[in-house]
């Protein structure tokens, strides 16, 4: 049902940005590019009345669409990246002093007790 929204969605889109661009602005005839005035291009009623309900009905189902799809694209999310762990990747350490290194008072008592030679094997 998404897929099918979706694509009525983008043919909405598409739709809506070509009546828009079609309408007459102010002080300028959309017909004079045509060749004529815009009362003959679409009939003697002219384009406004009909352009501007196909705008009010295209922005309707506009806005329907999006909210219908802002909805339900929530509602798919299941699960986040950060909820399971890397692959090949090895979990931080979990003791609070293995993080930092040694503490001052470590360091300290390392300086003041000769270090032990090593062991041979």
């Amino acid at each position: 049902m998404v897929s099918i929204i979706i694509g009525l969605h983008i043919v909405v889109c598409v739709v809506l940005a070509v009546v828009v661009l079609l309408q007459q602005g102010k002080g300028a005839d959309i017909g004079a590019v045509f060749g004529g005035s815009s009362q003959t291009l679409f009939g003697a009623s002219g384009a406004g009345n009909l352009l501007t309900k196909l705008t009010g009905i295209l922005a309707l189902i506009f806005f329907t669409t999006s909210l219908y799809l802002a909805y339900f694209s929530n509602a798919r999310v299941t699960s986040s990246i950060f909820d399971r762990p890397l692959r090949g990747v090895s979990p931080a350490p979990t003791t609070p002093g293995a993080a930092r290194g040694p503490s001052k008072s470590a360091g300290a008592a390392a300086h003041t007790q000769p270090a032990a030679p090593p062991a041979k094997k």
